[in-house]
């Protein structure tokens, strides 16, 4: 049963099959996600460690299960665009409007802003309809976090028999100014992520 306050904490990849446990049942039963079929566990833990080579990977803990998690990762992979980067967020299903998906974005944006990150996006799977794979939930959630839609690509994927739409959401989470140097994620100090709200 969940508590009020799960820990938010740093990711690890020794964290990979317990965060993967929470990923797959998105792969199977939805199509929030546009994989077909569950990673293996080296393939999903090697997509851990290249997150946090530069980026933030966390996941919400309680009596050590993890409950959801949330990471940023590159955008468009050009050098140009290192000051913006992709978030996602994936709850485990009883643990959804709780709260605990706005703590864990609210966790993973100041760490972002913290690594001088200006733009977040994110991409999300919709439909003209809601269907039993796929509802309106997570572009709702985005919305009450402060993202606006900015456009979408339209029947660019196909899951379940039928076609769905990506929209791309974006927040200005700092300034647009002369563009300061990124920090690596692993660098941030330690007081910077318990002022996040992250455990290190």
């Amino acid at each position: 049963m969940m508590t009020e306050f799960p820990a938010i904490r740093a990711a690890a990849p020794e964290d990979a099959a317990a965060i993967l446990a929470v990923y797959a049942p998105y792969i199977r039963r939805t199509a929030v996600t546009f994989e077909y079929e569950p990673p293996s566990l080296e393939e999903f833990r090697g997509r851990i460690e290249r997150t946090l080579v530069r980026h933030p990977y966390l996941v919400a803990e309680e009596d050590g299960e993890i409950l959801g998690y949330a990471y940023a990762g590159t955008f468009i992979g050009r050098s140009a665009c290192d000051w913006a980067a992709e978030a996602s967020i994936y709850l485990r299903a009883d643990c959804r409007r709780a709260g605990l998906g706005r703590r864990l974005y609210t966790a993973l944006e100041a760490v972002c802003r913290a690594q001088n990150i200006v733009n977040l996006n994110a991409s999300i799977a919709c439909a003209d309809e809601e269907d039993e794979y796929l509802t309106a939930d997570s572009l709702r959630f985005h919305e009450r976090m402060g993202f606006h839609c900015i456009g979408k690509f339209r029947k660019c994927g196909y899951k379940f028999g039928r076609w769905y739409d990506l929209a791309w959401m974006e927040k200005w989470i700092g300034p647009h100014g002369a563009p300061p140097a990124p920090i690596p994620f692993p660098a941030l100090p330690r007081e910077i992520l318990l002022a996040c709200g992250v455990q290190p």
